[in-house]
């Protein structure tokens, strides 16, 4: 399969780009888009029956309705509103991986409305096969049911250590720790979240090294110094290995250590979707309130004025020689391209 988006640095500097594109995880919006969905989303996986169905009943809960794809909505209203006041003048557009709106029926609008090269926001801040590699992989593969005349999409980098997304997280968990009473503040603990991969794809990526650098630039920012990186929402079967601690069992772990306050930020997301109203809001509140340990969730970045305008500036650093290419702490900015074997859905390595 053929990649996109690879240029070397100097050919970066001389393209020229028609439009934005959105891309996605989606989401159901009803009852009835439930199943459909969550078949296309373990397509090709060996998940048993019983699995999927217990999925479905966390979407049950909330009316059948994913939150991520209006809170897409929200995030490319304020950023079609920050292009049109401060450019480039770009059309917007959104395809999501797996619920419409899909990759290939938007990269078809796109040709039909004279679109020839695209520029490509993923909702995903790290270096990992399913946030990554394989939403560069579901481009292509849509770029490839349209044929020719198909628009040329190139990923903008990952912004993990950008100052727009570490910003907005450091707000957030300073708010939340203001929850905790003064005197217990400091004794509190801060448990950073992210989606858990498994422990043989985490070996071939950046992933786990990016999400402590993340935590430890919000933790910094925060002034908090009591931190840990646990994970959340596995879905592989018990004898595979998946990165840990669970954030589940992380909790009664601060619980029986003493523990009387916890912040959980979900560092890893973007937004409040799924996986944050069920697996944190719901699922980890019920284990803290059974426990008795006070736990305050810090929002996510959402469509934060700081991150809408980082997504202007990923696009002006690969349009405009002049612009900087931002980033905090020790490991600089990513790269834009990416090594054909970067992000494997398994480690190759010895």
């Amino acid at each position: 399969m053929a990649w996109t988006g690879l240029q070397t640095p100097d050919s970066r500097l001389q393209t020229s780009y028609d439009a934005i594109l959105i891309v996605s995880f989606g989401g159901p919006e009803g009852m009835d888009e439930v199943m459909p969905f969550l078949e296309n989303v373990l397509r090709g996986r060996n998940v048993p029956p019983e699995r999927m169905r217990e999925v479905a009943h966390h979407y049950e809960l909330f009316g059948g309705v994913s939150p991520i794809n209006e809170q897409n909505r929200t995030l490319i209203a304020a950023l079609e509103k920050e292009i049109a006041e401060n450019g480039p003048r770009l059309s917007v557009y959104w395809g999501n991986r797996n619920w419409r709106p899909m990759l290939a029926d938007t990269l078809g609008k796109m040709k039909d409305e004279g679109v020839r090269r695209a520029l490509a926001f993923v909702t995903s801040a790290y270096s990992s096969y399913s946030g990554c590699r394989q939403y560069r992989e579901d481009i292509e593969r849509a770029r490839e049911q349209i044929g020719e005349g198909a628009p040329v999409v190139d990923k903008l980098r990952v912004f993990y250590n950008h100052p727009g997304f570490v910003g907005p997280n450091v707000e957030a968990v300073s708010a939340a720790l203001a929850g905790i009473p003064a005197a217990r503040r400091d004794s509190a603990e801060l448990a950073f979240t992210a989606h858990s991969i498994p422990a043989s794809m985490s070996e071939g990526c950046d992933y786990r090294a990016q999400l402590l650098e993340t935590c430890r630039l919000v933790a910094e920012g925060a002034g908090h110094a009591r931190w840990s990186l646990v994970y959340q929402s596995r879905s592989g079967p018990p004898s595979q290995a998946w990165l840990e601690p669970d954030i589940c069992d992380h909790l009664r772990a601060l619980k029986e250590a003493g523990a009387r306050d916890v912040v959980v930020s979900p560092v890893g997301f973007i937004s409040d979707h799924m996986e944050v109203l069920y697996d944190l809001d719901t699922e980890a509140r019920q284990i803290a309130e059974a426990t008795g340990l006070n736990m305050i969730r810090a929002a996510t970045v959402g469509a934060h004025p700081s991150f809408v305008r980082m997504i202007r500036e990923l696009i002006l650093e690969r349009t405009s020689p002049e612009v900087p290419r931002r980033a905090l702490g020790i490991l600089g900015a990513r790269q834009d391209t990416c090594a054909p074997d970067c992000c494997l859905s398994t480690s190759r390595r010895p």
